[in-house]
């Protein structure tokens, strides 16, 4: 059975009964694809689909949903076989075995014999939920999650099996590591587990010397099987971006205030890797800099997180700084947001404290220049893609600009409302999970938010959003204002940066048009929800 559930304006959850029917779901999806489908994240029960409104329109998305042909019509590709090299001395590996009622030889043993498939991913970019028909054990994750796995980790949680890429907290249980390179931003294919994707471990013995790295860290691929067999092939895949920038800097941060970032408009269509879009997280006030000094509105600026900036040019330029409201310095020079400023070489811009809002966007004729990953020049913070935060000291180059300096203002301007905010919010596709008085509180109340907010998403203090259904929810996809409800009962507003996958409840999704808004707001501000508009 396949239920349509909505998750705000632009995406829809795909319900099915079983992981099995997910992937034949997903496969199904993916074959018959249209224009206008941004992203299809499979997950344990569920696919998200994620589309652009001004290429398909959602109802036109359901109605392809529920007539897409049957993959299995076609001729299916064979299976792509990764092998991975796994020594079996994770942390919990003793602890494990004696909850299965198994040796630790046998459960090594059992782990290396079945035969893996990826489920889906989340969690991190390139992390991989593996599932296997000869893997009978539900395990129980740690009651207390650790601060840090490291990255090549193998662990074990309820029926799946999967490896850190990276080095982040975690709940799994650890049994083994690995040191194939499980995601490579760089390259053609950057998640080596990708869904779909069949995986081996193949047993190798601890190195007696752990100060020396093995010969080669990637996996190998059975190329009969369309399967990484060397090294080279993963570096042979490695996708490189146009420079299209002078290499010399053109700025010195000398002071990066709270947080400094730089950002485009993102990496859209990347979630079934689990990679975020990411981006600024006021798109609207990004664009308008931009389109001030002359650049595409695609161009990467600086993302000022309640303002401490201070920038030097090391050479003649412009820019232009739109989005939060506070005093704006040139060489000691008052300035005024929302115009374009000639910027001689040696003079500092300097961003104070903002008064209103919570971040400025400062663009540069020309456009932040380096390396692209995925498309993007935006720093992922969850994940960290991307350009590094910015530190003092960092040295900055820029693009070439595309079009003259607009000779006048291009939009009116003022100070970011903050106090209060009147935020749109879609249905989500868990609202039943709650009780009516939950429902009808989620919009009666004023929210606040909280300290715990920042580019991953924003917590809300306000009433105890009460379930009428309990227990847990396997991990589903997620989006940009998703609103997930923990258990404490008080939402939780994902943006940009938030994870792909999560398993709390989503009561409610905001708006496309209502995310530029939430960028702006500090702890303390108040929000107001309200149901969105019908479209057109």
């Amino acid at each position: 059975m396949v239920t349509i559930l909505p998750m705000g304006e632009r995406a829809v959850l795909v319900e099915v009964d079983s992981l099995e029917e997910v992937l034949a779901l997903h496969a199904r999806l993916e074959a018959s694809r249209p224009e206008g489908v941004v992203d299809l994240v499979p997950a344990a029960r569920t696919v998200l689909v994620r589309v652009d409104p001004r290429v398909l329109a959602l109802a036109a998305a359901r109605s392809w949903i529920e007539r897409a042909p049957d993959a299995a019509a076609s001729v299916p590709a064979p299976p792509r076989v990764v092998e991975l090299d796994a020594t079996y001395d994770g942390a919990d590996l003793g602890e494990t075995a004696a909850l299965l009622g198994l040796s630790t030889d046998d459960l090594a043993r059992r782990h290396s014999e079945a035969e893996w498939t990826v489920a889906f991913t989340g969690f991190a970019p390139g992390f991989g939920y593996l599932v296997s028909e000869d893997w009978p054990f539900d395990v129980p994750r740690l009651e207390t999650p650790r601060t840090r796995v490291p990255a090549g980790a193998v662990g074990l949680a309820a029926g799946f099996t999967g490896a850190y890429p990276r080095e982040t907290p975690g709940g799994w249980r650890l049994i083994a590591t690995t040191d194939a390179v499980l995601f490579d931003p760089d390259a053609a294919s950057p998640a080596l587990l990708a869904p779909g994707t069949h995986v081996r471990f193949r047993p190798v013995a601890a190195r007696a010397d752990v100060s020396q790295p093995r010969r080669s860290a990637l996996p190998r691929i059975d190329s009969s099987q369309g399967i990484l067999r060397s090294a080279d092939l993963r570096r042979n895949e490695r996708a490189t971006v146009a420079g299209g920038h002078d290499t010399q800097p053109a700025l010195r941060v000398t002071e990066p205030g709270l947080l400094a970032t730089v950002q485009d408009l993102g990496r859209p269509g990347a979630a079934s890797l689990g990679v975020a879009s990411s981006g600024a997280l006021d798109r609207a006030s990004l664009r308008t800099a931009n389109r001030l000094v002359g650049n595409a509105e695609t161009a990467a600026g600086i993302e000022v997180t309640m303002g401490g900036l201070r920038v030097v040019a090391l050479r003649d330029g412009w820019f232009a700084v739109a989005g939060a409201w506070g005093r704006m310095l040139l060489d000691g020079r008052d300035v005024d947001p929302y115009e374009a400023h000639a910027w001689p070489a040696g003079t500092e811009l300097r961003l104070d404290w903002f008064d209103h809002g919570a971040r400025a966007y400062l663009a540069v004729r020309g456009g932040i220049a380096g390396p692209a990953v995925l498309g993007s020049r935006a720093t992922d913070v969850l994940a960290g893609l991307g350009p590094a935060r910015l530190r003092a000291g960092d040295d900055l180059a820029v693009g070439v600009a595309e079009a003259p300096i607009p000779a006048a203002g291009i939009a009116p301007w003022g100070a970011p409302h903050d106090d209060e905010l009147e935020i749109e919010l879609g249905p989500g596709p868990r609202a039943e999970w709650f009780t009516a008085s939950a429902r009808e509180a989620l919009f009666d109340a004023i929210w606040t938010v909280t300290n715990d907010a920042d580019r991953v998403g924003m917590r809300l203090d306000g009433p105890v959003l009460e379930r009428r259904r309990t227990g847990e929810l396997p991990s589903e996809g997620m989006v940009p204002g998703a609103l997930q409800v923990p258990p404490s009962g008080r939402p939780v507003v994902l943006l940009a940066d938030g994870p792909v996958t999560g398993g709390y409840p989503v009561i409610a999704a905001a708006t496309d048009a209502s995310l530029d808004l939430l960028a702006q707001a500090r702890p303390g501000t108040r929000l107001r929800f309200r149901h969105a508009r019908p479209a057109h």
